[in-house]
């Protein structure tokens, strides 16, 4: 007798996690799942597709798509030299993560107070890949330590800011106040052709109660007497920018982020766009959800926040739309946003297993991701031989 029984097909599953900020990059992230899955199901066909939003792991996210990573010389956000990671995909596209050169992780740039920081680096990286033949910009705009309306980056591609006697004004926060004219007319010819998509996912205005600083600055270290100080001073700046340019951006969405960078950005006119979803285009999400039977995502910490444009919720509504099922594993899963979180995830779990230090969580990130994704995935291989 022929045995006509067929054993059901191995899954095809997608991982597509965020970083694990200060532990692991989305890439080990995805990996540690992935060797979780195929020890519970060894014949799963894996796809890892690392993702980011724009802040820390964009540049990584981007890469693992493929392209030429380079490492070139910029100012920190206090104005010393320093080797930054930026990168040119295969198509073309530049890529700069605003937080891996003026990142809040980085010491020697937030060694100084937050008046005294700058984009003055994320307009030289703009500038050597300008000489690389780049066009096409890709800037995160997450993570940055800085809060100087992008006067920084303006300042490098040549504009220039001056007092009322006539002398040069630094593009510092504590200074943006003296500013009385702004000469446009030395900015690199080649920003004009350019075009340049920030990416993010906060939608502030540049001033005001919602804006730059009272609403990103005291994680930057912006005190409570500060605040009204430097958004004055950041209004005033951008008075005298418009004026000079002809145009305006101070009260577009995203003109707020990383301090006002995205202002800078949008008044060079650059078009603004999610960060995940920019991230999930270029590393073909959607192809690889083509087919799959179950997508993992995930982040360092869920909370209702996640929901607003976060990494695994762009994932999510992605797979959604492929009619999968998504489970989020994340570092750790905010109870009292879990009725909200699970009306967009299948599943919402935390990789850790017990009370503990955040320490012991984040050195042992690898064993605990791969020890949950197993349990999961066995979970998932029950309820699927249970369908059959």
């Amino acid at each position: 007798m022929t045995n006509t029984s067929t054993s059901p097909r191995p899954p095809i599953v997608v991982i597509a996690p965020d970083s694990f900020k200060g532990s692991l990059t989305a890439e080990e992230v995805a990996a540690a799942i992935g060797a979780g899955i195929q020890a519970a199901i060894p014949g799963a066909q894996i796809r890892l597709r690392p993702i980011a939003d724009g802040g820390e792991g964009t540049l990584d996210a981007l890469m693992h798509a493929g392209g030429e990573r380079l490492a070139i010389a910029c100012r920190n956000a206090a104005g010393q030299l320093a080797d930054c990671p930026v990168g040119i995909l295969k198509d073309g596209s530049a890529v700069i993560e605003s937080a891996a050169i003026v990142g809040l992780t980085d010491a020697a740039g937030i060694a100084v107070p937050v008046e005294q920081r700058s984009t003055l680096g994320v307009g030289d990286a703009m500038l050597k890949l300008l000489d690389r033949g780049a066009r096409h910009f890709l800037v995160g705009l997450g993570g940055s330590s800085t809060n100087d309306g992008g006067a920084g980056l303006l300042s490098a591609l040549g504009i220039k800011l001056y007092d009322a006697a006539g002398e040069a004004v630094p593009p510092l926060p504590s200074q943006l106040h003296k500013v009385t004219r702004i000469d446009a007319s030395g900015i690199d010819a080649r920003i004009r052709d350019a075009k340049i998509v920030a990416m993010s996912d906060v939608n502030n205005p540049l001033c005001g109660d919602e804006g730059a600083t009272a609403v990103f600055g005291p994680q930057k270290g912006v005190t409570p007497e500060q605040v009204g100080v430097l958004d004055h001073s950041l209004a005033h700046f951008a008075a005298v920018l418009e004026k000079e340019l002809g145009r305006s951006a101070c009260g577009k969405p995203g003109a707020g982020a990383a301090g006002g960078l995205g202002y800078a950005l949008l008044m060079l006119g650059a078009e603004f766009r999610s960060g995940a979803e920019t991230v999930a285009d270029h590393i073909d999400l959607d192809e690889a959800l083509a087919g799959a039977d179950w997508l993992i995502t995930g982040e360092g910490r869920s909370d209702a926040q996640t929901l607003h444009g976060k990494a695994p919720f762009i994932a999510s509504q992605r797979a959604r739309r492929a009619g999968i099922p998504t489970t989020l594993l994340s570092g750790g899963i905010d109870r009292k946003s879990l009725g909200e979180l699970q009306a967009s995830f299948s599943g919402c779990f935390s990789i850790v297993f017990g009370p503990g230090t955040l320490q012991d969580a984040i050195a042992d990130a690898p064993h605990l991701l791969r020890s949950s994704a197993e349990q999961i995935a066995r979970l998932w291989q029950t309820a699927a031989g249970a369908k059959q």
